[in-house]
């Protein structure tokens, strides 16, 4: 008779050490199937050369690379979720499928579907916790309401780790658990429709240097000192347990920054209409431009705001932008050029590697004033003095701005102090007297 079976699927915690899941399944009493879907209601939404797909090509062959020493691999299908689990339920006397918990409003509707699916053919469907040290349900107020200012969620969320501690989940010392299975040739690329070849990304490590210097650097683009990790936390490479203890150790602004992504997440959690809303329902009455001329230049980096151009450039050719800087063309584009946040949050969520649904949204819904806990709307960055500020030398914008201080260089788009002006008369318009802050 087949062997009874469990299942680990891999999603966003693409590695073998720390992963809460994977050690469930495998201390569970049986021998575990690792598989990973490439999902092409996913990949549908993405275009050819987007660089995500091909980082996770790449991790789930270093993955098997690893596994190669305990004579296994992951499966790697590819389809919708649904139709592959038919398959494996069909292929596989399965008696539980093991997942670590993804808090995205599609990831949720896609699990519950899968958990009614397997449920249905006799087996069983168990998540954890593993992307977060706490979600959305473990940090409330007294009165049992969620947090939707900063500053008490990270006193409670403090609080609560140096009572309970981080943990940790041994899963590599178990991998003799998996079940044994020949190295099989992974679908390319090219027959998924999307671009092969090399792309540099960022390093999968703690560094430790970097952590400790990270208040007195992460204001300064131009010096490149940020840990760059926020891809490694979105697809799970890296454990968040381990940030959060190096962030522990060496350095409370970084820390700050991971509390910050969990509170960002239990707003989605709560609030998940904040997708295409403002979480303060007043701004909604903002009258946006649709200017697509603008949000072209924008989009192109050719706003003759020094500062903003050298973000969206680095960003078109990296995927990535200086958290500084993403703070500044925000709201550039939100409060200068008065476009809906939601095209720019767009526009992010196509090119950042790191992207994150839930730290986007919120982000952006900061900087044009409409989120949960952000600056008063008539706060207005000013591009120039920020750049002043933090690249006083032009080093950040020299180097993705070639064309700076030559005739090359375009015209500003817009004044300064005529774009505030009229933001600010097209958010008082919008909003009723007290409801602005």
């Amino acid at each position: 008779m087949t062997e009874i079976i469990n299942i680990f699927w891999f999603r966003r915690d693409l590695r073998l050490n720390d992963n809460r899941g994977l050690y469930e399944a495998l201390k569970a009493g049986r021998k575990v199937l690792p598989v990973f879907i490439f999902d092409t209601e996913i990949l549908s939404k993405l275009k050819p050369d987007d660089k995500r797909v091909l980082f996770i090509h790449n991790r789930i062959g270093e993955l098997n690379n690893q596994l190669s020493a305990f004579n296994t691999c992951i499966s790697v299908y590819y389809g919708t979720p649904t139709d592959i689990f038919s398959q494996i339920l069909r292929e596989y006397r399965v008696e539980t499928v093991f997942v670590n918990r993804d808090y995205e409003p599609a990831a949720i509707r896609r699990d519950k579907d899968i958990a009614a699916l397997i449920s249905g053919s006799g087996a069983g469907f168990r998540s954890f916790k593993d992307q977060v040290l706490f979600e959305a349900g473990d940090i409330l107020k007294p009165d049992g309401k969620p947090y939707v200012v900063f500053t008490p969620y990270s006193r409670k969320w403090l609080e609560k780790m140096h009572h309970d501690g981080i943990g940790r989940y041994s899963s590599e010392s178990m991998l003799p658990t998996l079940i044994r299975q020949d190295q099989s040739q992974m679908l390319s690329l090219e027959k998924m429709g999307f671009h092969p070849g090399t792309f540099r990304f960022p390093e999968m490590s703690i560094q430790e240097n970097r952590i400790a210097g990270y208040a007195d650097h992460r204001n300064f683009p131009g010096i490149d000192l940020t840990t760059r990790l926020g891809l490694h936390l979105r697809f799970g490479t890296i454990s968040v347990r381990d940030c959060i203890t190096a962030g522990k150790a060496l350095s409370q602004a970084w820390l700050n920054e991971l509390i910050w992504r969990e509170f960002f997440m239990q707003i989605l959690a709560f609030y998940p209409s904040v997708t295409n809303r403002a979480f303060k329902p007043a701004y909604d009455r903002i009258q946006w431009s649709g200017n697509e001329n603008n949000f072209q230049r924008w989009c192109e980096g050719t706003t003759g705001y020094p500062l903003v151009d050298a973000g969206m450039r680095e960003l078109n050719q990296t995927g990535f932008m200086h958290n500084r800087v993403r703070m500044v063309v925000a709201s550039f584009l939100t409060k200068h050029l008065l476009i809906d946040w939601r095209w720019g949050e767009a526009y992010f969520a196509e090119k950042l590697l790191d992207f994150e649904l839930s730290s986007n949204n919120g982000n952006w819904q900061w900087a044009a004033g409409c989120g949960c806990d952000a600056a008063p709307y008539f706060r207005i960055f000013n591009p120039t003095e920020q750049m002043k500020k933090f690249d006083p030398e032009a080093v950040y914008v020299k180097r993705w701005v070639p064309e700076y201080g030559t005739s090359g260089y375009p015209d500003q788009m817009v004044e300064h102090t005529e774009a505030r002006n009229r933001c600010l008369k097209i958010y008082s318009e919008a909003l009723k007297p007290g409801e602005g802050g």
